[in-house]
């Protein structure tokens, strides 16, 4: 059988249900989120990147396909490209269909919309996630308007985070701005169970969980 049209995981950014990572019987698509989340410019080639230029035209076949029932995103990523990771975030929350995340390793940075954009998310015990303000590399212009516009970029963050999770605006901006915990930085570094404690990710669990769920709400479309 000829292979030239065969797309694999590397190129698309999402591994199909059917390639027996997890059962077909409820029409599952995972996709993984994991590395950098790569933006508008090319990273290294030895960085293990997620590209949005694949992942947004996934999402929109994936919800256009009346196989799959639900969508499970799974999460090891240090975060990456603000604009990019927030599109992805903003495309999965639009989702028609059932969503679930599974945090595993880290949901640091942009990965922390990512991880609360689906319906239910979950992270196991031994996952972090690290909140942290916007931050940028390169030259930047030391003006006000500079400063406004990453302030307006740090509210859209925390107000996407906000609405799609229990925690509070107000929680959110003190973690992110805590001075007490980080030795290079300023933020907060949740491990699994404070996570959820503080209402930034719904349950504790893993991929039992987070499929169980998904398998409830397909059923009661049904």
């Amino acid at each position: 059988m000829s292979d030239e049209n065969f797309e694999t995981p590397e190129q698309t950014g999402d591994i199909p249900a059917d390639n027996g990572i997890i059962s077909t019987n409820h029409g599952i698509e995972v996709l993984t989120i994991i590395g950098q989340v790569e933006g508008h410019y090319i990273l290294p080639s030895q960085n293990k990147t997620t590209k949005y230029e694949h992942i947004l035209p996934a999402l929109v076949s994936l919800e256009e396909n009346e196989e799959v029932k639900g969508l499970l995103v799974i999460l090891n990523t240090v975060g990456g490209d603000v604009e990019a990771g927030l599109a992805i975030a903003e495309m999965i929350a639009s989702l028609g269909k059932p969503t679930a995340s599974l945090v595993l390793g880290g949901g640091h940075s942009i990965g922390v919309p990512l991880a609360v954009a689906a319906d239910r998310s979950f992270i196991v015990p031994s996952a972090t996630m690290m909140l942290h303000p916007v931050r940028t590399n390169g030259l930047v212009i030391g003006v006000e308007q500079t400063f406004r516009f990453f302030d307006e970029m740090q509210d859209r963050i925390v107000s996407f985070v906000s609405e799609h999770s229990n925690m509070s605006k107000e929680t959110m901006l003190e973690l992110v701005h805590n001075v007490g915990e980080l030795v290079s930085d300023i933020g907060t570094v949740l491990d699994g169970r404070q996570a959820v404690e503080q209402g930034l990710i719904d349950e504790v669990g893993g991929v039992r969980q987070a499929l169980a769920y998904l398998y409830k709400r397909i059923e009661e479309a049904n």
